[in-house]
């Protein structure tokens, strides 16, 4: 589930993903559901909101909700992670779904071998990887504004110096 068109073919052509929903454009439940016919098992939830919502409606039984961001909620004076809506949380107690904050320190134990792991995967091609680059620390601002409002593709990344 993303924002633009490009996101959705980046996905499907590059990434290896069976299908992809640009919520601007779709109906996001009726395309999860034309997607996903018996339902998601696994939800990595680094939205939040209205989309996180609907993708839990669809959840099934005894599944599950990595949350890792909520970027539709950053700008919000609210508790993090954000409470759901009565009715989601009702459908989440009622269906068994766990819902579990992943943190990166919380596994720093791991780093290591986890880089060592991730980077062999980028070699071998397991591990697909998308990166959006602006040169210069003086567009800093502008890199981050974009990657906020959804302008990157992959990781925003700026290169300070080569």
């Amino acid at each position: 589930i993303c924002g633009t068109d490009e996101k959705c073919n980046v996905l499907v052509s590059e990434m290896g993903f069976d299908a992809a929903i640009n919520y601007r454009k779709e109906n996001v439940a009726q395309q999860l559901h034309k997607f996903c016919l018996d339902g998601v098992d696994v939800y990595f939830d680094n939205v939040g909101g209205d989309i996180s919502d609907t993708v839990i409606r669809q959840m099934n039984s005894n599944s599950h909700i990595i949350l890792c961001g909520q970027i539709s909620q950053y700008n919000k004076d609210m508790q993090y992670p954000p409470p759901l809506p009565p009715e989601v949380e009702e459908i989440r107690k009622s269906r068994n779904i766990t819902r579990e904050r992943f943190l990166v320190l919380n596994y720093m134990e791991k780093y290591s071998a986890s880089t060592l792991q991730l980077c062999q995967w980028i070699k071998e091609g397991k591990l697909k990887v998308k990166e959006t680059i602006v040169e210069g620390l003086e567009n800093i601002g502008a890199a981050f504004v974009s990657m906020m409002s959804g302008g990157n593709i992959g990781k925003q990344i700026v290169l300070v110096s080569k």
